[in-house]
């Protein structure tokens, strides 16, 4: 298997995985990649830099906004130098949620390092951050012929 669809695969199946142990709570991957996105963001930042952050366009973020809004986890709140903009803040309940969520994943990844070495774990940390880190600036290398 090539370095590409391993990547692929990989990253499919550990999101149908957290999905699944996640729905048991009534929650979901995308549930928890906006709520952490909108915890770790600066008070101001907007809806469409939060869908840039988590690599989705702005109406799937509004979409999953109003369901967390109305499971009152998330709140919108209106930006005074521009009402086009809306802000949000990850309510106490939402917290409390993303916590259990985060918990569920948290124990996943630690049975999936079982047995591999913390050096290993570093290196391809490392390795995949910096592909990450590529793609996100678009400083991939040119190709080569």
């Amino acid at each position: 298997m090539g370095l590409t669809i391993a990547i692929v695969l990989l990253g499919r199946r550990w999101r149908a995985l957290i999905d699944e142990k996640l729905r048991e709570i009534g929650q979901s991957a995308s549930r928890m990649e906006a709520m952490t996105a909108i915890a770790y963001a600066p008070p101001q930042t907007t809806q469409i830099q939060i869908a840039k952050r988590i690599g989705i366009e702005g109406p799937t973020l509004t979409r999953t906004l109003d369901m967390l809004e109305a499971d009152g986890l998330v709140e919108r709140l209106a930006d005074p130098s521009d009402r086009r903009n809306k802000h949000m803040k990850v309510t106490e309940s939402g917290f409390s949620a993303l916590s259990a969520m985060l918990a569920i994943t948290d124990k996943l990844r630690r049975r999936m390092l079982e047995e591999i070495s913390d050096a290993d774990v570093r290196a391809n940390l490392g390795f995949l951050s910096l592909l990450l880190e590529r793609i996100e600036t678009g400083l991939v290398p040119p190709e080569t012929d």
